[in-house]
């Protein structure tokens, strides 16, 4: 089986209903938590062979397949996810194609109201942490060096946890709203593009500015004066 571009409706459930039942049980990621791990990988400073990054998938180690065609199967659906997310991170907000929409789960009517402790998010959000370690060190600096970096984490971070700090440490978080977490989920897609536009930028290797040779003191000037480079421009 070739890995599509993308998922569809078919193959999205096949693999979330894999994942449910041999991943989930053994601590690894259901389908919201795959695609926030993914698209970390996906924005983050390196690029990690399937090998490397699969196994956390499954919770540590990969199960053990029927057969052949199913184990290729599997490996289909999780490079067609990882080319989904591949190709999502390249979009906006306003020019996100809807077969490229973050996987994540939400009501049925989210413009309705719902109670805050509805946790839409955060299982995306654990998961994109959980991308987050395989080049932590990396996103420290990243994070160190940028403040609006710092800002999209804390917003994750909201979702992860469910809790808004306040300016005082020591006083009580207050509790992420359901609106609130749906403002955050809607600006997805922009915050993940401004993440791949700073990767991009941050890997292009740079040109070095070559500077011309200082000629010999008593060597002619370059300028074409005719006199000595010392009697000259390097006087």
């Amino acid at each position: 089986m070739k890995a599509p571009a993308y998922l569809d409706d078919d193959q999205i459930e096949r693999l979330a209903d894999l994942l449910d039942q041999r991943a989930v049980p053994y601590k690894g990621f259901n389908l919201e938590a795959l695609d926030g791990y993914l698209s970390a990988l996906a924005v983050g400073p390196g690029q990690p062979a399937p090998a490397d990054w699969q196994p956390a998938v499954w919770g540590g180690k990969e199960p053990r397949w029927n057969d052949q065609a199913e184990a290729d199967q599997v490996q289909a659906l999780l490079i067609g996810h990882w080319n989904m997310v591949s190709a999502r991170v390249r979009h906006g907000d306003d020019d996100l194609p809807d077969h490229l929409a973050p996987l994540l789960w939400l009501p049925e009517e989210p413009d309705t109201e719902q109670p805050d402790e509805l946790d839409v998010g955060r299982d995306w959000a654990l998961g994109f942490f959980r991308g987050v370690e395989l080049h932590e060190a990396t996103w420290e600096t990243w994070l160190d060096e940028n403040d609006w970096i710092d800002e999209i984490f804390v917003l994750f971070d909201r979702l992860a946890s469910g809790e808004v700090l306040g300016e005082d440490p020591a006083a009580p978080p207050a509790q992420l709203s359901y609106r609130e977490r749906l403002e955050i989920v809607a600006g997805l897609p922009g915050m993940l593009a401004d993440l791949q536009h700073h990767r991009v930028e941050a890997l292009t290797p740079r040109e070095p500015l070559r500077r011309a040779e200082t000629p010999d003191r008593n060597e002619p000037c370059p300028c074409g004066s005719g006199k000595k480079y010392k009697k000259c421009c390097g006087a």
